[in-house]
């Protein structure tokens, strides 16, 4: 009990250090003050290691830049297109009753609509997710749809300022990332950016495509198992006899001969052969009847003769006879490994354990399955916004009482 006390008061020493590094640089606003908090402060410690100086230097510029984009005016009718299209939305909670953000965003928005606009929708969207946050939850989840764009440059240049300003302006507030159907030529990009990133641990790459769609509602029934393909002799019929046609004979052996078990001849057994000639053309003798089986030629041969036939099957250049054979005893074998009882106890569990990364996010992405294919409600998104990001609507609505008017009273 006594070092965690020690450290709830270290705690609380760097937190008051900071705000009273930011009240001697310049007086806060009522808004600036509800804002840092003691949870915002400790967010911003933890991310510069407990740095009193460099928290409060980025917590000033933190507050600068909302002032500069006026956070706290922000409104759902600015975005009205936006909302309507379903561009950037907060599509529920995951299990940990973190809010699961969306950002749908098509290539051409950018070309369309300005930087400064898209990082007002950016903010308005994170926004909406802090005020769903149930009370001890701190963090959420974003997915980017990469689905829309064909260009996987025009994708980096939304990603890396979104990131940018998750980083700089909400510090600790992303819990995981995800990069979801992006262009082919992302992951080379990506590869080469992301060292510059802090935020790079924290953002994965998976497909859609590698999902089942009964993942989205939890029924692995649908999807049974498949069968297997091998051959059972139990499971079919079996025939052994002979069956022949004026130009063909198949018989299957009577013994099980998993080597040769059939075979396919050219017989004649037609009754219109007159002479050493039929109609079809010239009787067929076993002289020059032929026989095509589907065993190979090393099986039709006996078993005693399988070094004869490889010599001669595949014909290549004769190579010049060894004039000197060496003694048996003199020639050096490469030395096997023996297995050894005194080995690491990783050796036992290497296989087991070892698991891909990208095995490892799609097993991370499998809860938030559902939120991405969850189909887009406006209303439903709405509903989540709490004034005044909610619009005027929200902002009016809970002040006034609407009663019914008869067309007496209005007349």
């Amino acid at each position: 009990m006594g070092k965690k006390e020690q450290n709830v008061s270290k705690e609380k020493q760097r937190v008051e250090g900071v705000l009273n590094l930011l009240r001697k640089q310049q007086p806060l606003t009522v808004k600036q003050e509800k804002f840092s908090n003691n949870a915002c402060i400790e967010r911003f410690l933890k991310a510069k290691g407990d740095n009193v100086k460099k928290a409060t230097k980025q917590l000033r510029n933190c507050l600068a830049w909302r002032d500069s984009l006026a956070i706290d005016h922000l409104i759902a009718d600015e975005f009205s297109v936006e909302l309507a299209e379903g561009a950037a939305y907060v599509s529920g909670h995951d299990d940990e009753s973190r809010p699961v953000v969306i950002f749908r965003i098509k290539q051409d928005y950018q070309k369309l609509h300005s930087q400064k606009l898209f990082t007002r929708l950016l903010v308005f969207t994170l926004e909406v997710a802090i005020q769903t946050m149930v009370k001890g939850v701190e963090q959420f989840v974003i997915l980017f749809d990469a689905s829309f764009f064909r260009s996987a440059s025009a994708f980096m240049n939304m990603l890396l300022p979104a990131l940018k300003i998750i980083t700089d302006y909400y510090p600790g507030r992303l819990h995981k990332a995800f990069v979801v159907d992006p262009p082919s030529l992302f992951t080379y990009l990506w590869k080469g950016v992301k060292a510059f990133v802090d935020l790079a641990p924290l953002t994965m790459t998976v497909s859609s495509l590698d999902f089942d769609e009964s993942l989205e509602f939890n029924d692995f029934s649908a999807y049974p198992r498949t069968p297997s393909l091998r051959f059972n002799p139990s499971s079919t019929p079996t025939k052994i006899g002979s069956c022949s046609s004026s130009r063909f004979a198949f018989t299957v052996s009577h013994t099980f001969d998993s080597i040769k078990p059939w075979s396919l001849t050219l017989t004649d057994t037609s009754s219109t052969k007159v002479g050493p000639t039929t109609l079809l053309g010239p009787a067929i003798s076993p002289l020059n009847a032929r026989s095509y089986s589907f065993a190979s030629p090393i099986a039709r041969t006996p078993r005693g003769s399988i070094g004869a036939v490889k010599k001669g099957f595949f014909p290549s250049t004769p190579l010049p006879r060894k004039t000197q054979e060496l003694d048996p005893s003199s020639k050096n074998h490469p030395r096997t490994m023996k297995p050894s009882f005194f080995q690491s106890p990783a050796m036992f569990f290497k296989k087991d354990c070892h698991v891909s990364k990208a095995e490892k996010f799609r097993e991370l992405f499998v809860p938030l399955l559902k939120f991405y294919r969850r189909p887009y409600d406006e209303m439903t998104y709405r509903a989540k916004m709490r004034p005044p990001l909610g619009g005027l609507v929200s902002i009016v609505s809970p002040h006034i009482k609407r009663h019914h008017i008869s067309l007496s009273q209005r007349f």
